[in-house]
């Protein structure tokens, strides 16, 4: 199965070359962090201290993990910190979130199990956290192979991805019993992974660290200048659409009768 999975995805990568090639001549997309992406990691300062692995997606999951990472570091001050990013956008935020809680910054490996030793080899990490939804078949098991535990944190199975899992759910469940344990979001999320084969000792609803964002890093002079620009007072009920996908923007972009639509970006508040 694994070497299934290793000859499609190399097929897939070989597929997308040219896309990959087009991308990285008009914006430098895949180009960015490409060593990185084959495993090949800055080395790091030598030290008796233990590290920690933690893996955002992109923006989204970058943002959410602020809380987790203030947490760790108030928590574990003796654990070094290790983020990667999939996206640059993503890497960007956490270039500027965690500059100075994190030991390096970088790009996630291809999933092929030479580039996941390289980087397991040379970050050695004593925890693996995975935000979200990254369930990388061989970072799994190059981590159970090498006894370093790995959890889902901020867990969720979206309705689409459960209907692809379900087309290799015996592939999907020898991959999660190298995950050590899954934090989901909501028991709808813990329902769906325990139908893939995830342990239900090993899983448990935490609710969603998105929510905790709000009490990280306010700014009180970003409120006075939305109050000011937009005629905004203490009593004006603000809903905020951000992150969004088709057709969501086209719901808030039509707004009711008793309430009036500001966009910022791609940002609508009504």
């Amino acid at each position: 199965m694994y070497f299934l999975y290793s000859l499609l995805l190399t097929v897939g990568f070989v597929v997308m070359l040219p896309r990959f090639a087009i991308d990285a001549l008009r914006s430098g997309k895949y180009v960015t962090g490409l060593g990185q992406r084959l495993g090949k990691l800055p080395k790091l300062p030598v030290s008796e201290r233990p590290l920690i692995w933690l893996h955002c997606v992109s923006v989204g999951e970058t943002e959410a993990a602020r809380p987790l990472v203030q947490a760790l570091r108030e928590h574990f001050p003796s654990y070094r910190l290790a983020i990667s990013t999939t996206t640059v956008t993503g890497q960007q935020v956490a270039q500027r979130a965690f500059a100075s809680d994190a030991v390096t910054i970088f790009y996630f490996p291809i999933d092929w199990a030479w580039t996941v030793r390289r980087v397991l080899r040379t970050l050695q990490p004593s925890v693996v956290l995975i935000m979200e939804t990254e369930l990388w078949p061989h970072l799994l098991r190059g981590c159970r192979q090498r006894s370093i535990p790995t959890a889902l944190v901020n867990g969720r199975i979206s309705p689409k991805s459960l209907r692809r899992y379900r087309k290799i759910r015996t592939f999907m469940n020898r991959v999660l019993n190298d995950l050590t344990m899954a934090m989901m979001q909501s028991d709808q999320d813990v329902s769906r992974i325990l139908e893939l084969g995830m342990p239900a000792q090993r899983t448990v609803r935490s609710g969603n660290l998105k929510f905790d964002v709000a009490n990280v890093g306010g700014s009180d002079e970003t409120t006075s200048k939305l109050r000011s620009r937009f005629g905004l007072n203490e009593k004006t009920s603000v809903i905020v659409a951000a992150s969004t996908h088709a057709p969501e923007e086209q719901i808030v972009s039509t707004p009711s009768s008793c309430c009036r639509r500001i966009t910022i970006g791609r940002r609508c508040a009504c």
